[in-house]
């Protein structure tokens, strides 16, 4: 099933670190943020990864949680986690079932050859488990602003409805 600005989220489940457990309808009453990213330990993701993370207390503030999702396993999302002291959870969608779901896997050329890789790609979702926005092809500068903005704009529509 596709996913579509203004639909719920389909039904999904995923393993995060810390041992949180991620489905469709976990987190439903609270906005998140699901954030798609190629590698841990590249330049790029840990620019992003410590972008979220520095601004981690406005988002919580806003009623937002956050989760990166990359294909990395456990283990790496572990070590990245602890390295960059990231106050958020990262799922290991190993068998890149998320990312399908999402339509993040795109044929890339590195090196000269093609490869299937991530596309960095945010999702917002909010209380009500709907899909509200998304930002797909990204560039890392400015993005981490421009999703707390969006996600201050969806609390306050939703304190006004």
């Amino acid at each position: 099933m596709a996913i579509v600005v203004n639909k719920s989220i389909p039904e999904f489940e995923a393993n995060a670190t810390g041992g949180v457990r991620v489905t469709n309808s976990s987190h439903l009453g609270k906005i998140v943020i699901l954030y798609f990213y190629p590698k841990d330990n590249t330049p790029g993701c840990t620019t992003e990864a410590m972008q979220f993370r520095d601004k981690f207390k406005e988002f919580t503030k806003a009623g937002a949680i956050i989760f990166g999702v990359s294909r990395d396993n456990m283990k790496s999302h572990d070590d990245f986690k602890g390295k960059l002291e990231l106050p958020f959870e990262l799922i290991a969608d190993t068998e890149e079932k998320m990312c399908h779901m999402f339509g993040v896997v795109k044929n890339k050329i590195m090196y000269g050859k093609k490869v299937k890789g991530i596309e960095r790609s945010t999702f917002l979702i909010g209380a009500d488990g709907v899909l509200k926005e998304e930002w797909r092809g990204l560039k890392v500068p400015g993005h981490v602003d421009d999703v707390l903005r969006a996600v201050k704009e969806l609390r306050k529509s939703a304190v006004a409805a």
